[in-house]
């Protein structure tokens, strides 16, 4: 990534800063319009295309590298990331086309860098999506926040492969009361998922959707707007960056009061920490011998 952002005109220190920053989905730039600095798209399709793998299964990459290609287009995950990330990408790129009366490729490269950047948690940007009309647009990178990357990557959020499990076991339970004496296991990549594997995943979900509630609701007590406090809780807690309303791309979280503050803060470490490391402190149990 480093030698193709400076083939794009981009400085050799700030490659290195923005490959570092991108393969980690931390997001920091050296600038302060982020990427939309250098309003370059072959610098804009690079970025998307790192973001996109640091967002996959580091097992598969490295599959992958070895020539092994099936593990990597055969992934249950991997197909699911994919397609949640070009359908959302399609939906807005559309949308920007008809309603805003974008140029197509530039509609395409804005939506497909947004939507990357948020479902892999990175953070970066290239235009103000609190902009786009309708609202539905970016609405569609709020529910992304929670997606995050895949497991085994360097995103955040909820994991696609815990969607894409819940979703499953979802659709199967349909058929389990239609047919209430059969035997319908959840199976994934061709494995058989425990029932206790389920029960996790779920109580990860309720766990982290309770959080978000929570900080929305201290965040509206300390005078944020409901749709700013909502999307702060969820951006923080998905260590993404930007949120939505009066703290989108455009704006910062500097404004915030010192409560605000040590909210999101303690969002930021619960979401990275994978909730339950941290959680599990505050349960008598642990603390027996």
């Amino acid at each position: 990534e480093i030698l193709l952002l400076t083939l794009g005109g981009m400085s050799l220190f700030d490659s290195i800063n923005h490959s570092f920053t991108t393969m980690a989905t931390g997001g920091y730039s050296t600038k302060q319009a982020s990427i939309a600095y250098y309003n370059s798209p072959y610098i804009q399709y690079v970025i998307i295309l790192f973001m996109f793998i640091a967002g996959t299964n580091f097992s598969l990459i490295f599959y992958a590298f070895k020539g092994q290609l099936r593990k990597l287009f055969f992934n249950n995950e991997f197909l699911f990331y994919t397609l949640i990330t070009f359908v959302s990408a399609l939906i807005i790129a559309l949308g920007l086309i008809v309603y805003m009366d974008l140029p197509v490729e530039k509609a395409f490269r804005d939506s497909l860098f947004q939507v990357v950047s948020i479902i892999t948690t990175t953070g970066f940007v290239t235009t103000d999506y609190m902009l786009w009309i309708p609202s539905y647009l970016w609405v569609i990178l709020f529910l992304l926040m929670f997606v995050g990357g895949s497991s085994g990557s360097t995103g955040g959020g909820i994991k696609v492969v815990r969607i894409h499990l819940i979703l499953r076991n979802s659709y199967l339970e349909l058929k389990r009361l239609i047919n209430p004496n059969a035997v319908i296991p959840v199976r994934y990549n061709g494995q058989g998922v425990s029932n206790g594997i389920i029960t996790n995943v779920m109580a990860f979900v309720i766990f982290y959707l309770l959080i978000f509630i929570v900080g929305s609701m201290i965040l509206t007590f300390n005078g944020l707007d409901l749709d700013s406090a909502m999307g702060a809780s969820a951006s923080c807690l998905g260590n993404i960056g930007p949120g939505i309303n009066k703290l989108g791309p455009a704006y910062t979280y500097a404004p915030l009061n010192d409560i605000s503050i040590w909210t999101l803060s303690a969002l930021m470490l619960l979401g990275r920490l994978e909730l339950f490391t941290v959680l599990i402190i505050f349960t008598p149990a642990f603390w027996k011998k």
